[in-house]
């Protein structure tokens, strides 16, 4: 597999991005119905919180949670901005364990770092499997001019990946960003580097 060798039609949304944006988008609505449920049992909640709130499904479930409006908005954009020629490169079973295996190991990430610093709040979000889009696309369209939100400015893929990871880093390990998972994104860039890795498409 190597995604030099493929060449995609971006304009058709595939079935598997459409479906994951669904449902998220439905998860959202019946966090907002019932306020405070999901996310008791279903954000990441560290391992040791004094209300033993933790479940190992919570690896996989905190992904389809989110904050607030906002958070949803941008998560969503990104799975469809990056997710789309990727789900057709890699096919819609190959593009669904890669994305979970970056929210899997953003989830195992974050654990680790809340076990290590004492942090008792929980985690929620897409950002961690969507960082590891980021990180594919990067790879699979390196030259390919994308728009940043936070400047508008133009930037090769390539250079955003870098960007993107150097920033969570800086952000991670300055506590400059409270209340972000920072550690969280870069665990979903390294998984989705590791497997893309193992399947070969990595060749470094």
């Amino acid at each position: 597999m190597s995604f030099n060798s493929y060449r995609t039609n971006s304009s058709n949304m595939p079935d598997v991005i459409f479906l994951l944006l669904v449902a998220n988008c439905l998860v959202f609505a019946l966090q907002l119905l019932l306020p405070g449920v999901f996310e008791r049992y279903f954000a990441l909640w560290p391992m040791d919180s004094s209300r033993n709130f933790f479940s190992v499904w919570q690896l996989l479930t905190y992904g389809f949670l989110h904050g607030d409006f906002y958070h949803i908005l941008f998560n969503m954009f990104m799975l469809w901005m990056f997710g789309r020629e990727l789900a057709i490169i890699m096919g819609a079973e190959r593009f669904l364990f890669y994305y979970l295996t970056c929210v899997m190991g953003a989830g195992m990430i974050q654990l680790l770092i809340a076990g290590m610093q004492g942090l008792y709040y929980p985690t929620l979000g897409a950002s961690g499997g969507v960082f590891g889009l980021l990180l594919a696309f990067g790879l699979a369209f390196p030259n390919r001019m994308v728009m940043l939100m936070f400047p508008p400015i133009p930037m090769k893929a390539k250079y955003l990946v870098i960007l993107a990871g150097a920033m969570e880093l800086y952000f991670g390990v300055s506590g400059n960003a409270p209340g972000i998972a920072n550690f969280a994104h870069l665990g979903g860039m390294i998984f989705g580097f590791l497997l893309l890795k193992y399947w070969g498409v990595v060749r470094f």
